[in-house]
């Protein structure tokens, strides 16, 4: 089982439901987006994305595939498949297991519906791997006011997940639920300022733990770990807030900011900041560069090693549950077209983005050195990761 977790880091690959965070993302940047086009629905366009992730260990692949059509000017239906071949092991597999491969598919369907400067929209998201199910809905409502200048946004979605374990019968299968909130403002405020502002709140509940994943104590002779499998509560809720203005340019080009904090009951607390640059060259040509810091203290019931087994009721041993920070430099090229003799074919362009994660964890050891340091006395782990991503966009 390898899902995407990253309500607490947006990029990070502890192996979960990555449809949850794709729609996140998706929506609040679409928030953002609202105030400088209005209530108007998005041009038609397909898009095909080749997406690569290596780093850890594990390298993450595949392709998706998203469709968008409007009909009657009030109706917009989007079809997306994304697919995540995964290889590899990572630490914490390492230590314990063997390598894998695995495949995730997932299938996206929403429509939008426009009336007088109100969009509605609904969606519906299935994830399907050997061993996580995972099915979500949501809906949302998006307003303009003061003649275009501000627009809110509320999305509410709903996940029911199925989680079981690979050649474990015993195991059976266990349910997650997910609720998630997102308010959201976007106000122009001068002819080269735009503000975004958004509230979000996710409530789980259910079997929030990796079931392949294990913490260690240290043995009867407090020389060694042993490993066990993880205990976590069975809900959790978390609440982030999130602003980002965006400062156009001469020379065609914008400037954008970002903060977001966030909190959990798990005892998290989690802040980053991005700074973004992006200048149009000639009339074909956008180039893009960005930075991300992100900082993270540890979930109350986290250690890299407790000092016996019974010394707490929830125990993980989860590195991104861990206190860590990171950092994420990227930088992108898109070359646009607009062919005269392509029939239906209004626009195309071709996207590539580069982004070097760097990850340095401040209490989660390298377990694998134990043998020639001891237990307890091993390093720092850390670890890079690339990531890439190409586009090609067709607007009809």
């Amino acid at each position: 089982m390898h899902r995407i977790e990253m309500k607490s880091h947006p990029v990070l690959f502890r192996i979960s439901g990555l449809s949850w965070v794709r729609s996140t993302v998706f929506l609040l940047s679409a928030s953002f987006s609202v105030a400088s086009f209005a209530a108007v629905l998005p041009k038609e366009r397909a898009d095909v994305m080749f997406h690569s992730y290596d780093g850890g260990g594990v390298t993450i692949n595949g392709p998706s595939v998203l469709v968008r059509k409007n009909y009657l000017d009030k109706y917009s239906v989007t079809a997306n498949v994304y697919v995540d071949n995964i290889t590899g092991a990572s630490i914490d597999v390492e230590i314990l297991a063997s390598e894998y491969t695995e495949e995730r598919t997932e299938l996206s369907l929403g429509v939008d519906y426009l009336v007088n400067k109100t969009i509605l929209g609904l969606g519906y998201t299935n994830s399907s791997e050997n061993d996580y199910k995972a099915n979500t809905i949501y809906g949302s409502v998006s307003q303009d006011f003061f003649g275009d200048l501000s627009s809110v946004s509320f999305t509410y979605s709903q996940g029911w997940d199925e989680v079981s374990k690979t050649d474990d019968e015993g195991f059976g299968s266990r349910d997650v639920d997910h609720q998630k909130y997102v308010l959201s403002l976007s106000q122009i405020l001068t002819k080269k300022w735009l503000m975004n502002v958004s509230l979000q709140t996710d409530v789980d509940e259910g079997f929030l733990n990796n079931p392949y994943r294990k913490y260690s104590a240290l043995n009867e002779g407090g020389i060694g770990r042993e490993f066990f499998d993880e205990i976590y509560p069975e809900s959790r809720t978390s609440d982030a807030m999130a602003i980002r203005f965006k400062r156009y340019m001469p020379n065609r080009a914008a400037l954008g900011f970002e903060f977001r904090a966030y909190q959990d009951s798990w005892g998290i607390d989690a802040y980053n900041f991005d700074v973004n640059y992006t200048r149009r060259w000639e009339d074909n040509w956008i180039f893009e560069v960005h930075h991300r810091w992100y900082s993270q203290k540890r979930a109350d019931f986290y250690s890299d090693i407790f000092a016996f087994n019974s010394q707490q009721n929830f125990k993980a041993r989860d590195k991104e549950l861990s206190t860590f920070v990171s950092g994420t430099l990227g930088i992108g090229a898109t070359y646009e077209y607009e062919p005269q003799e392509w029939g239906f074919v209004e626009k195309v362009a071709v996207s590539l983005l580069y982004d070097k994660m760097n990850i340095r964890y401040s209490n989660f050891l390298d377990a694998r050195e134990e043998d020639s340091v001891g237990a307890g006395n091993e390093s720092k782990y850390s670890l890079e990761a690339d990531i890439i991503r190409l586009f090609c966009t067709v607007w009809y």
